[in-house]
C-alpha cells in the first residue's frame, strides 16, 4: 500500500533531561511504512513511568550516562517520539501485510520482539528504541498491532496496553492462582490498579498498599484489604502469610515484603519508584525457598490474553484525567504528583 505523506503534529524528545526536552511540533514527517508494518492514526495515548524515566535517563546504571539510558540498556537516538500506550486505527499497510487490516481499531503491544520481519535478541519498547504514539500517526510491526472489538472509548482503551500488560505479565510470571493472597505495592498507580483487577479476575485475595486518600477507591476496585503506605507490613499481615508479592515500589520497606511471604512464596517486580537500591538478607531468600522474578519482557501469550480480558470486560478502564497532546508537560507533572488512581491519557487530534 502507498505511504501517506506529509507532516503531522507530535512531541519530540530531544535528549535526556527535564521537561524542556519535550518539544511539541506540527512539522514532523509522517512515518514511512516498512513491508511488515502498519501505519496507525493515533486516537489516544496514555502517560507512563517509562516515558518519564526514559526522558530523565533513569534507566542508566552508570551515573545517568546516555550510553545505557534506554529501556533495553542501550543508547537512544534523538529526536525520539515517545508513547507506549496507543489506541488507534490502521490507515495503511506494508507490502507484506494483508490490506484487509485497513480500518481496524487496534491496541499496540508495547514490548516489540518482531521488527522488520525478524525476531529480536533483545526486545524493543515502543516509544523508546523506536518511535511511539505521542503523535498523530505512528508505525508498528503488524504482528504487534492487535485488533480490539470493544464498546470502550478510544481514551478508555488507551489506558490498557502498557500498564495492564505489565500487570498481566507480573501475575503470569508469578503464576497467581485462585484463592491465593496477593500483596500489591503502589496499588493506586496504572500498573498497580491493573494488577489489582487482574488478580481479582483470577479470584485471588488482594491486599493493596496505598495512601489514605485512595483507600476507598481501591476498595471499590476490588481490594479485599488495604494497608496504608508506610505502615508495618509484618504488623498488619504477620510473618509468612502472603503467597505472592507484586512490587512496583522497592525502597526502604523492601525487606518486609520478603518477611510476609510464605515459605515457597513468589515475588515479582517491574518498578522501583520508592528507590532501586534495597537490602536483601540472603538467608531469608534461601531459607524460605522464595522465587524472585524480574518482569520486563512480556511473555508471548500475555498481550493476547489481555485483549481477551478487555473484550470480555473482566477488567475495566480506570482513567483519572485526559489532556490534549500539546499539554504533555502538564500531564507528566500531574502524573508525578501521584494524586490520581489509574491512568492519565493524552488525546490526539488527527487532521
Amino acid at each position: 500500500m502507498k505511504n501517506i505523506s506529509g507532516t503531522m503534529k507530535g512531541v519530540y524528545l530531544t535528549g535526556h533531561g527535564g521537561k524542556e526536552k519535550l518539544e511539541y511540533r506540527d512539522d514532523i514527517p509522517i512515518p514511512k511504512l516498512g513491508p511488515y508494518d502498519v501505519l496507525v492514526r493515533v486516537a489516544a495515548a496514555a502517560v507512563n513511568n517509562t516515558d518519564i524515566n526514559t526522558r530523565k535517563g533513569w534507566y542508566s546504571k552508570n551515573n545517568d550516562s546516555a550510553e545505557d539510558a534506554g529501556w533495553s540498556g542501550g543508547a537512544l537516538s534523538f529526536p525520539r517520539i515517545q508513547g507506549a500506550d496507543v489506541c488507534g486505527r490502521v490507515v495503511s499497510v506494508g507490502d507484506k501485510v494483508d490490506g484487509s487490516r485497513i480500518g481496524e481499531r487496534i491496541l499496540i503491544e508495547p514490548c516489540l520482539w518482531n521488527v522488520n520481519g525478524e525476531i529480536l535478541s533483545i526486545p524493543w519498547y515502543f516509544g523508546s528504541e523506536c518511535n511511539g504514539g505521542f503523535a498523530e500517526y505512528t508505525v508498528v510491526p503488524s504482528v504487534h498491532a492487535y485488533t480490539i472489538k470493544s464498546d470502550y472509548s478510544d481514551i478508555e482503551l488507551a489506558s490498557f496496553p502498557c500498564s495492564y500488560s505489565t500487570a498481566e505479565n507480573l501475575l503470569t510470571r508469578a503464576n497467581v492462582k485462585k484463592g491465593e493472597r496477593i500483596l500489591i505495592t503502589g496499588a493506586s498507580g496504572g500498573v498497580g490498579s491493573a494488577a489489582l483487577q487482574l488478580a481479582k479476575a483470577r479470584k485471588a485475595h488482594v491486599v493493596a498498599i496505598t495512601s489514605p486518600s485512595k483507600k476507598e477507591g481501591l476498595t471499590k476496585l476490588g481490594a479485599d484489604e488495604v494497608i496504608i503506605r508506610g505502615e508495618s507490613l509484618t504488623e498488619n499481615l504477620g510473618l509468612n502469610n502472603v503467597d505472592v508479592v507484586i512490587d512496583l515500589v522497592a525502597g526502604e520497606q523492601w525487606p518486609e515484603l520478603l518477611e510476609v511471604l510464605k515459605p515457597g512464596g513468589r515475588y515479582a517486580v517491574s518498578g522501583a519508584i520508592g528507590g532501586p537500591i534495597v537490602q536483601l538478607d540472603v538467608r531469608t531468600l534461601y531459607l524460605k525457598d522464595l522465587s524472585l522474578f524480574g518482569c520486563t519482557v512480556l511473555e508471548r501469550e500475555v498481550f493476547k490474553n489481555l485483549i481477551s480480558r478487555i473484550q470480555n470486560k473482566d477488567i475495566i478502564p480506570v482513567v483519572a484525567k485526559t489532556y490534549p497532546l500539546d499539554q504533555i508537560t502538564q500531564a507528566q507533572d500531574d502524573f508525578q504528583q501521584k494524586k490520581h488512581i489509574g491512568k492519565l491519557v493524552l488525546t490526539v487530534q488527527s487532521g
